[in-house]
């Protein structure tokens, strides 16, 4: 099974679930998709005042669906494709939503799981929730637009250490980074996110609507000034050639050697 996101709503609150439990709730290239229609749908709903996004069974989400990288990972143009469309589409359905966007983080919020808690507006976290993007042990780097999302909102310092040493951050370190707002213990979060869900389903939601453009209208665009740039701060960042490392021989050793379950030679 390649998992699902699952949605419900009730009393003008949606619950986002990533569900893939079999792989503490890995994103697979369906699940980035139906992220997409999701938050789409929601963006377009009337009757939605708060969402809340979590995983199931004790996890956020543990990364991308690694047993299906070999399908598509080692090919340029497949590549891009992932990750500026499967993923990005997903990123960019939930940075766009107007709606404003609770994470309810528990368990492993690694890579992936740290890109969709990025795009949420209020973070609250379980007290032993694990943070970090280890993909340098896969032998590949972040995707350029991913990357600028993530250094946004955990801080360039803590992305460094993310992603050039595969630093793993406890829910205390991401709540002084200011990534997370609120660390509550492990039995005591589920009820503070059902709380914060109502306290803001409460509020008037033309004004948080407006609150989150205004807000949006803040940040630097993420989007690509041309099909070749990603601008962030005043920075543009060139990603014309950010896939060509796809057939690169450690790019294959790093998800060979995950999968093969031995430790990558690189």
């Amino acid at each position: 099974m390649r998992g699902t996101i699952q949605f419900e709503q009730q009393a003008g609150v949606a619950r986002v679930t990533i569900s893939h439990s079999a792989r503490f709730n890995a994103m697979s290239c369906v699940m980035w998709r139906e992220l997409c229609t999701v938050f789409e749908s929601i963006q377009r709903s009337t009757d939605v005042r708060c969402v809340v996004i979590g995983g199931e069974n004790g996890n956020f989400c543990a990364g991308g669906d690694i047993s299906e990288y070999a399908d598509f990972r080692f090919q340029e143009d497949s590549l891009r494709n992932f990750h500026e469309n499967d993923v990005w589409g997903g990123l960019q359905a939930m940075l766009d939503c107007d709606v404003p966007i609770v994470a309810h983080i528990e368990g492993n919020c690694m890579g992936a799981g740290v890109e969709i808690a990025s795009c949420c507006d209020i973070r609250l976290s379980s007290a032993s929730a694990k943070f970090g993007a280890p993909i340098a042990k896969l032998g590949f780097p972040m995707a350029p637009r991913e990357a600028a999302l993530v250094a946004r909102e955990v801080g360039l310092g803590a992305a460094r250490q993310m992603l050039l040493e595969a630093a793993i951050f406890s829910a205390q370190d991401m709540k002084a980074a200011g990534f997370l707002s609120r660390v509550l213990a492990d039995d005591l979060l589920g009820a503070e996110v059902q709380a914060t869900a109502r306290r803001i389903a409460l509020l008037a939601p033309q004004a948080a609507r407006l609150n989150k453009q205004t807000l949006r209208g803040l940040n630097s665009p993420l989007a690509p000034v041309s099909s070749a740039q990603v601008a962030m701060n005043n920075i543009v960042i060139q990603v014309d050639e950010s896939y060509a490392y796809a057939d690169s021989d450690e790019h294959k050793e790093g998800i060979g050697a995950f999968l093969e379950k031995r430790k990558p030679v690189f």
